[in-house]
């Protein structure tokens, strides 16, 4: 028995991780008798998940029950297909924006209503996080759409190129 004991030490995060393949999810299991599911890609998949996870638990005898289930986070990424010079938006203060290089490498910019962050990249990549429904998605796109759109400007100014609008139409 000692043996196994050895070089235990105490959990640094306090829950049970379990996996599954299909739909491929992880989920979190606190002694509160709560679970939080991440990775699912669709609501449905997130249900069909928590089911799974709930009749694995069922087999060896704990009792479960999915109750309150809802969508807390949901995150969309996309690509700009441009780079974005992080620092001119933050100097413009284009909104709640901050932008800490030393600390993270993008931009963060903090929106009230959808109540959603947006991290913005240098390399062109944007990821939307918190949202709690599709419609802040779509919200939050739209907010942050005429900021991409007068980047992409500045961008194609300097070599009188037109721009393609239609290229914003793609986006989620």
């Amino acid at each position: 028995m000692g043996n196994r004991l050895r070089g235990h030490h105490k959990p640094r995060f306090a829950a049970l991780i379990m996996r599954i393949r299909e739909p491929k999810t992880t989920a979190l299991i606190f002694a509160s008798d709560k679970m939080v599911v991440t990775g699912a890609k669709t609501q449905r998949d997130a249900w069909a998940a928590c089911r799974k996870f709930s009749q694995t638990l069922q087999k060896p005898g704990f009792p479960t029950e999915i109750a309150d289930f809802k969508i807390q986070n949901i995150v969309s990424s996309f690509d700009c297909k441009f780079p974005i010079r992080l620092e001119g938006i933050a100097v413009a203060k284009f909104g709640s924006v901050s932008y800490e290089p030393e600390l993270i490498p993008g931009l963060v910019y903090r929106l009230q209503a959808p109540k959603v962050v947006v991290l913005i990249f240098a390399s062109g990549k944007v990821v939307l996080t918190g949202a709690k429904s599709k419609d802040d998605i779509s919200g939050a796109f739209d907010a942050i759409r005429p900021l991409l759109q007068s980047l992409l400007l500045i961008i194609c100014m300097p070599s009188h190129r037109l721009i393609d609008r239609t290229r914003f139409q793609s986006f989620p």
